[in-house]
């Protein structure tokens, strides 16, 4: 089944005194951008969280927000720095006395100023801190998944029903090129008829239809583009389907190198036949194609 690179999922892990919550948001990009924002302490896990993440996007701009707390009170350190708020409080009285004013010193104001309360990290668990993250992660992108899942089967039944529209569309182009020949022998005679003092029925006449329209009908003969283009959709509806043979990858690259190769061959197929009803249906076919593109862009 197709994926869409659209998608959100959120997970949660805990082991022992460590907590992680993992929030994931992925968008349409071109490569696998993974963005992570977690605490600066904890950053030593941020490669296994992208490495058990890519187990579940291999394409798009992903966005992961960690947040990881301890219920261990001695995972973070906090004490005053008595000389500093001595500094700052023999400064506010040195002020009082230059200012002939009186002020409220209190614990609550000193202990705002910058450097009175000093942190400080005690030592961290690295691997039960990494392996919650990469629990919550694989719960998130289990999520992520489900919800992209559910997106891209809609996408999918969008494409084949443009596909079947296209197939359409060629058939009725299959039905008319064996006809081209004779309209095109039709619109010859008249025109030489216009511009040549040769004789309707004389046989030089004859020959002359026969050999341009021979000429012209192996110029404007379409069977090889339709039947490429017919393969085209097959292809189309088997990756949309999920039926891509054995390599069951992402679809996504597949499908816009398709999208390419049909608007190629209706490009094609439309100034071989040089027909007015063929054009037409080529037109709406590639009307189609460029449908069914903008939705592969939104495909992984």
């Amino acid at each position: 089944m197709i994926k869409s690179m659209t998608g959100y999922g959120r997970g949660a892990a805990e082991a022992g005194a460590w907590r992680a919550a993992v929030s994931v948001k992925t968008v349409n990009h071109r490569y696998a951008d993974i963005s992570v924002r977690m605490q600066r302490r904890y950053q030593f896990a941020e490669e296994r969280v992208k490495k058990a993440l890519r187990a579940y996007v291999s394409r798009g701009k992903i966005e992961v927000q960690v947040d990881i707390e301890s219920g261990d009170e001695a995972v973070v350190r906090v004490r005053p720095d008595v000389a500093v708020a001595k500094g700052y409080y023999r400064a506010m009285r040195e002020l009082e006395k230059e200012l002939d004013t009186a002020g409220n010193i209190t614990l609550e104001f000193l202990a705002a100023q910058p450097d009175v309360l000093v942190t400080s990290s005690a030592d961290i668990d690295e691997d039960t801190v990494a392996w919650v993250c990469e629990e919550a992660v694989r719960k998130a992108g289990a999520e992520l998944n489900a919800m992209r899942e559910t997106e891209g089967g809609k996408l999918a039944e969008d494409i084949v029903m443009r596909a079947g529209i296209i197939g359409e569309r060629l058939k009725i182009i299959e039905e008319r090129a064996p006809e081209l020949s004779a309209v095109y022998a039709e619109k010859l005679r008249a025109r030489i008829a216009d511009l040549s003092s040769i004789e309707p029925d004389s046989e030089l006449f004859t020959a002359r239809i026969a050999l341009e329209t021979a000429a012209m009908a192996d110029k404007c003969n379409i069977t090889e583009e339709t039947v490429r283009l017919r393969s085209h959709i097959d292809q189309l509806v088997a990756l949309a389907e999920g039926r891509g043979g054995k390599d069951t990858g992402p679809a996504g690259k597949k499908l816009d190198f398709l999208m390419q190769e049909m608007n190629r061959e209706a490009n094609t197929i439309g100034s071989k036949a040089n027909d007015l009803k063929i054009t037409a249906e080529m037109l709406e076919i590639k009307s189609e194609v460029e449908k069914i593109r903008e939705q592969v862009q939104n495909i992984e």
